[in-house]
């Protein structure tokens, strides 16, 4: 009898034991890459708050820097490996990973918290061939000017709403030896930064609007026209601002060696990182004439993505759905200060709830969102002639002219 009971109890041990040692073994690993080195601590904290949620599922962040993530992605992925889960760039990048195949279908099915997204981000994970939805979008930026406070009150500027205010402002600046602007171009790409920041209002919606239907094209007059008003505030960019990069005109910045910085709402972070004295303010572009509207540019900046060929679908869905909610939208925009795009957030910081204000009424940051799909994308004919316009060796009209120019060898519209 006794001998018997050992039996059973050993073979209830054992069994427990074996379902235990199988609970162990049912702990999924995921992997999850990035551009983003500078929130690898912000990641490593939700990754945190995910777990508790999900104790079985563990989440190891890697990052690569920004210049190789892309190629070094595209390689892993085409050759059937790669992470679980993807954070993603939006619009013509995506689709150069989403047309192969690589990337998982997302829609509100397995990802119901799609409806937490406004129609226009989702569109910017949208594949225009299939039309669906491959990632989760995780950031809404803006371009504009980013200003210090103390700078303009000890120096009586007020912030500028009309261009002449702001010329007035840039002169007042140089004649007290400020720089008025620590921008400069020998970053190619941030001159598409700058032009989005200093002449969204005087291009307008109107001018998306009739680009976007053909009605015009960039040998448009109000190109024209807001090319050579950004001709001429460039003097009062960094002193020899051709040959100033875009780390050493985020330091002139930083160090307080200037007053405005005309680029990304998330630079605003990465200033008060630098600098936590600073005192920033944020404002548009400024309108031509007094009563014009002014306006931003806004883009959707990539998103989370799930790898098609994961052998660990289901647990990749579950962490970019925690991805999508308002509770890691909250957690994002006020840890990182930018401005996530789901809907019923909470934002705590001023700046950042500027921000969204501005962001109410936007034009598309255009190369960006409209002309990023095909050769030669229009972001890269936008840095590489206002690079040369700016340096003195293209005109105005010349850099439009050749901006269209280049974006007319596929865009039908511009074909006429």
């Amino acid at each position: 009898m006794k001998l018997t009971r050992r039996i059973l109890m050993g073979a209830v041990m054992g069994g427990f034991l074996a379902s235990t040692a199988g609970a162990a073994m049912a702990k999924t690993d995921l992997t999850f890459w990035s551009w983003r080195q500078e929130d690898r601590a912000f990641y490593q904290d939700i990754i945190k708050k995910f777990q508790e949620k999900e104790p079985d599922i563990t989440v190891k962040f890697e990052t690569y820097a920004p210049e190789n993530y892309q190629t070094i992605l595209s390689t892993a992925l085409a050759a059937g490996r790669g992470p679980d889960v993807i954070q993603v760039r939006a619009y013509g990048n995506l689709e150069t990973i989403a047309t192969p195949g690589y990337l998982l279908a997302l829609d509100k099915t397995n990802v119901p918290e799609l409806a937490n997204f406004p129609e226009a981000a989702l569109a910017a994970e949208t594949l225009r061939s299939d039309g669906k939805v491959y990632a989760v979008p995780f950031a809404t930026q803006a371009q504009l000017i980013v200003y210090n406070k103390k700078i303009f009150a000890d120096n009586g500027i007020k912030v500028p709403t009309t261009w002449d205010e702001l010329m007035e402002a840039a002169k007042a600046l140089k004649a007290k030896n400020i720089n008025p602007f620590t921008n400069g171009t020998a970053t190619a790409w941030q001159n598409e930064t700058i032009v989005g920041g200093l002449l969204s209002s005087m291009l307008g919606k109107q001018f998306e609007d009739d680009i976007v239907s053909g009605k015009a094209n960039f040998t448009d007059p109000r190109f024209v026209s807001a090319l050579t008003k950004l001709k001429e505030i460039s003097q009062y960019f960094s002193p020899n601002f051709t040959g100033v990069d875009y780390p050493s005109s985020q330091q002139l910045f930083v160090a307080g060696r200037g007053a405005m910085f005309a680029g990304g709402s998330y630079e605003v972070a990465n200033f008060k990182g630098q600098n936590p004295s600073l005192d920033l303010g944020v404002f548009p572009s400024p309108v031509l004439k007094a009563g014009d509207q002014a306006i931003i540019a806004t883009y959707y900046d990539g998103g989370y993505a799930v790898n098609a060929k994961s052998e660990k679908k289901d647990a990749a869905l579950k962490f970019v759905r925690f991805l999508a909610t308002p509770e890691y939208g909250t957690s994002f925009t006020n840890t990182l200060k930018n401005l996530s795009p789901i809907k019923g957030i909470k934002i705590e910081d001023a700046v950042t709830q500027d921000v969204a204000k501005l962001a109410q009424n936007a034009m598309s940051y255009l190369m960006l969102v409209r002309f990023r799909y095909q050769e030669p994308s229009g972001s890269v004919l936008l840095q590489s002639n206002i690079q040369k316009m700016l340096a003195g060796q293209q005109t105005p009209e010349q850099a439009a002219a050749a901006i269209n120019a280049g974006i007319a060898t596929y865009y039908k519209p511009f074909q006429k």
